[in-house]
Order: C-alpha cells, then sequence, then structure tokens
C-alpha cells in the first residue's frame, strides 16, 4: 500500500526550553524508527508551508496575525506550556502545511494514506487560542482544505491522544457535517470532554477513561461507543489525531495503553474508511513524550496504515 510521510526539518527548529516535554528530540525518535527496512516503501515528502487562507480558514484572522507579529528573536510564553520561539512560527506553518499537502496526496490518489510526522501539535488550539503546545489546529486545518478544494462535506476526526483535543472540538461542535470523536483520560488537561457533550448533532462523541485504564477498557469505549457513531456519521474523509502519549510509559499522564492498542485502534479508523470513504484517510501526529513508547507506538501506528 502506498503511503506518504510528510515531514520537514523545521520541525526540530521549535524550541521550547529545557525540560520541556514537547521537544525536537520527539520528531527526532519518530523519524529514526521509521527509518528501518520495512518502512522503506514510505513515499517520504517534504511537508510545504501552510498558506494564510488555509489557516484563517480555521483560525480567527486577528489570532493568526498576532502570532506573526510575535518576537522572533527570543522565547515568548504564550501560557505555562505553551512556547514560541525563533524557530515555531515556521515548524507550525510547516506542520499546518503538512496536513493540507496529505489531503491532497490522498484525493490525488497517488497515496492511500499519509501520516504527517511534524510538531508542534495541534489538538489544543483553539479558534483564537494557543495552548497545550498547540499554536494551529492541523487536523482542523486539513478538514477545512479537503472541504475547499475536494468538494466534500463531510469529515470526521479520531482522536486517541491522552489529552482531550478541546480546539478540534470547539471548532467543529457547531458545524453538523463535521464529527469529532475522542477516547482520552480523565480527569486530566484540558479538563474538557464530557461524555455529555454532543455537539450541534450528535457530532461529538467524547469517551473519558479513568486514570489506570487499559488496552481493554480503551478498546472498548471505541468499539461500543465512537466507532458506532463515525460509521452513523458516514464520513467522507477521515483524519486521525494520533497522540501516543496513553501509552503506559508516558509522563505525562496515567493510562496504560501498549503498542499493539495503537495498531487495533488504526486498523479499525481504516475499515471504517475502506467502507465508507474509499479508503480516504490521513493522520496528524499529536501528543507523545516517553521518547522510546513514542517511537515504538508511532511505528506500530504507520506499520498498519501500510497493512503490514
Amino acid at each position: 500500500m502506498n503511503v506518504a510521510l510528510f515531514t520537514h526539518p523545521a520541525a526540530l527548529a521549535h524550541d521550547t526550553g529545557p525540560e520541556h516535554p514537547e521537544c525536537p528530540d520527539r520528531m527526532r525518535a519518530v523519524l529514526r524508527a521509521l527509518e528501518t527496512p520495512e518502512f522503506t516503501p514510505l513515499l517520504r515528502e517534504t511537508t510545504p508551508k501552510a498558506t494564510s487562507a488555509q489557516l484563517k480558514a480555521v483560525h480567527d484572522p486577528a489570532y493568526v496575525d498576532q502570532l506573526f507579529a510575535l518576537p522572533q528573536d527570543q522565547l515568548t510564553a504564550i501560557d505555562g506550556d505553551t512556547i514560541f520561539s525563533p524557530g515555531t512560527l515556521d515548524a507550525a506553518l510547516y506542520a499546518a502545511g503538512g496536513a493540507c499537502a496529505a489531503v491532497d496526496a490522498v484525493f490525488e490518489g497517488w497515496a492511500e494514506a499519509a501520516f504527517v510526522a511534524m510538531r508542534p501539535p495541534g489538538h489544543h488550539a483553539e479558534a483564537d487560542r494557543a495552548m497545550g503546545f498547540c499554536f494551529f489546529n492541523n487536523a482542523a486545518i486539513a478538514a477545512a482544505h479537503a472541504r475547499a478544494r475536494w468538494n466534500i462535506r463531510r469529515v470526521a476526526v479520531l482522536d486517541f491522544d491522552v489529552h482531550h483535543g478541546n480546539g478540534t472540538q470547539h471548532l467543529f461542535a457547531a458545524d453538523p457535517e463535521l464529527f469529532y470523536g475522542s477516547s482520552h483520560q480523565s480527569p486530566c488537561f484540558p479538563g474538557t470532554g464530557l461524555a455529555s457533550e454532543h455537539g450541534a448533532a450528535e457530532n461529538i462523541v467524547n469517551t473519558p477513561l479513568a486514570p489506570g485504564a487499559d488496552g481493554a477498557a480503551f478498546r472498548a469505549a471505541w468499539r461500543e461507543t465512537i466507532l458506532p457513531a463515525l460509521t452513523r456519521f458516514t464520513p467522507e474523509f477521515i483524519i486521525i489525531s494520533a497522540g501516543f502519549d496513553a501509552h503506559a510509559a508516558d509522563p505525562l499522564a496515567q493510562l496504560r495503553l501498549r503498542e499493539a492498542d495503537f495498531t487495533w485502534i488504526t486498523q479499525e479508523l481504516m475499515a471504517v474508511a475502506d467502507t465508507r470513504c474509499k479508503g480516504r484517510i490521513i493522520s496528524v501526529l499529536e501528543g507523545g513524550y516517553d521518547l522510546n513508547a513514542l517511537a515504538q507506538s508511532a511505528a506500530a501506528h504507520v506499520r498498519a496504515l501500510m497493512r503490514l
């Protein structure tokens, strides 16, 4: 199966300062894991920058302009967790642009699936707010791009990061033709994602998991709640927000997933894509902060995308 890997060296230049968990070594670990012989068939692509129009289709124009106006010669703390550095704007632009390029690869037909290995992550970014290590909401920007360029309407984002994607939910909740499904630890940052949050037309589906929940609880949440709702939604395109910080080794939360669980959910989402939207699926990297667990989990995820 032709799977495209989108990345760019700019991801390494986003400097979050010493001891920050969302660090350049995350990207090095993922890319190193994808250099083994089994990944030789990957179509290795360099991401383009997102355009202003692509960003402003999702984010408030004033917010985008504010990020562009931040100092480019120093570290600026947006909040206690979210650091803007001289390399941040380019990294964020290439991350969002990579998500859009992945959409095009799948709809043009030269790739059957795509994985965007970039940082900073995106699913906490709201229309007018950077937070949780995130500046632009890559998955939501990809969804808007798919609608604008490829004349589709019904796009689903599925998120298995350990943290709830408050930004994606915030951007999707009022539009019944956008679907957001998430499993995440609760209580945990950012404190959103209640099961009672349903959006404008049952298009938001959250399955909070208690600290210590393992792969069996994770699989049950998806099998019993999110996947049936996704199937009922009848998507034309699927985007995965692929965070690997629900792994048992991750230092920022307390779920107990293993690599096999990420393989399983990837295969399940691909099966929905095969039956509902002509196999069209892409994935964008979100969290994951234990370097070895991140690397091995991302490799398992890409291996599943490749149907190995």
